[in-house]
């Protein structure tokens, strides 16, 4: 399991702990400790493609997914590269 989120990129992160009697890291620091996102193994089904994709994705990054769609979430993440499209021939003007 991927240790990075695929479309936001959260991974883990440093944090401070704190002793409950003084409850702050800069009077009475205690040392550090590592949080991890919440991250999730997904099988979404991207309906432009016609296919499925297995990410592993956090929790904001599947709310991402819900709100601007699967093909654009994945697009702007670099998972899914744009379709080039085909070029114009030009028109050969008579004289």
């Amino acid at each position: 399991m991927a240790k990075s989120c695929d479309i936001t990129g959260a991974s883990s992160q440093v944090a401070g702990k704190y002793s409950n009697r003084v409850r702050a890291t800069q009077f009475n620091p205690t040392g550090k400790r590592r949080t991890y996102a919440n991250l999730q193994r997904k099988r979404i089904y991207v309906e432009e493609l016609g296919k499925s994709i297995r990410l592993t994705v956090s929790a904001k990054g599947l709310k991402t997914i819900n709100k601007n769609g699967a093909y654009k979430a994945l697009q702007k993440a670099g998972i899914i590269k744009k379709a080039k499209a085909a070029p114009k021939k030009k028109e050969e003007a008579t004289a």
